[in-house]
């Protein structure tokens, strides 16, 4: 597999990590909000191919700090964004194994990145188990063809369209505070990408005072391949196209108090097609009201 799939399977990775924030059935009550600030980044050496095996790849990174904000404009709905406000991916040089010579000199470059506008509805609130539907759209803010070839992005290209429904409920296990949440979503791609059905499932924890919130999520993308296969020259993308994956993502949050708090996460693919194989980390801060 060459440098421009690479590429693409990393960002295609970092759009699904961060897919996964909008998550839960419960909207914002009327004028309450979240915002939160991150780095995510993700540095790897190997990748899944289209048959499921792990192969080496030259080493790329894709570094990105990202705005996540929600806001309750009713009761009912709420409006979520989510924005790479720079970005930076990068490939190192291309060393033969014989010579030790360098065969393609490494590049960079920084930009913004793809955003996600999305608004949530919910359908069942104020029971025991809620749900909701949302609409997100995928603007195409990115760079997708920079470098001296083309070959490095910090975007796909390509405007697409999900809807969503999460179903979520909350108890009590003696001193805790548990929550559970289940989604599952259809993604509607352009630019001859293959729709996608997307699926997760999320159980979170708050104790200690309420000061610490662990949460593990499952995650993963099915493609329905049912667009074209996008390879090197095709100028609508140098993504690559079907890539498919079931990943685990741990998260803990420390809350300073009501309002504000960290958090930090981690995030691996157990098995995958066209997606790398190392993990990824993120770390922010959050203001909620």
């Amino acid at each position: 597999m060459n440098r421009i799939k690479y590429l693409g399977l990393l960002a295609l990775l970092f759009l699904s990590v961060n897919e996964v924030l909008a998550g839960g059935g419960w909207p914002q009550a009327k004028g309450s909000g979240y915002i939160k600030l991150a780095e995510w980044w993700v540095i790897s050496n190997q990748h899944y191919t289209d048959n499921g095996l792990i192969d080496p790849n030259v080493t790329t990174g894709l570094f990105n700090t990202t705005l996540y904000a929600e806001y309750g404009f009713t009761d009912r709905f709420t409006g979520i964004l989510y924005m790479p406000l720079f970005s930076r991916t990068y490939f190192n040089n291309t060393i033969s194994s014989t010579t030790g010579e360098v065969i393609a000199p490494g590049e960079a470059i920084n930009s913004i990145g793809d955003a996600d506008i999305t608004l949530k509805y919910g359908l069942i609130t104020n029971k025991k188990i809620v749900l909701s539907a949302s609409l997100t759209l995928g603007i195409p803010l990115g760079e997708s063809a920079g470098g001296s070839l083309g070959t490095l992005q910090t975007g796909d290209g390509e405007f697409n369209q999900m809807i969503q429904l999460d179903a979520s409920t909350s108890w009590q296990w003696g001193s805790f505070n548990m929550y559970g949440s289940i989604y599952g979503a259809y993604n509607n791609r352009t630019n001859s990408f293959s729709d996608e059905i997307r699926f997760g499932a999320e159980v979170g924890v708050t104790f200690w005072e309420n000061r610490i919130t662990a949460i593990a999520r499952l995650y993963g993308i099915s493609s329905l391949k049912n667009g074209e296969s996008i390879e090197p020259g095709n100028a609508t993308s140098i993504f690559a196209n079907n890539t498919e994956f079931v990943s685990f993502s741990p998260e803990l949050n420390y809350n300073f108090n009501e309002n504000f708090g960290v958090s930090a996460s981690y995030g691996i693919a157990f098995s995958g097609k066209l997606i790398f194989a190392n993990p990824s980390y993120s770390v922010g801060a959050y203001y909620k009201w």
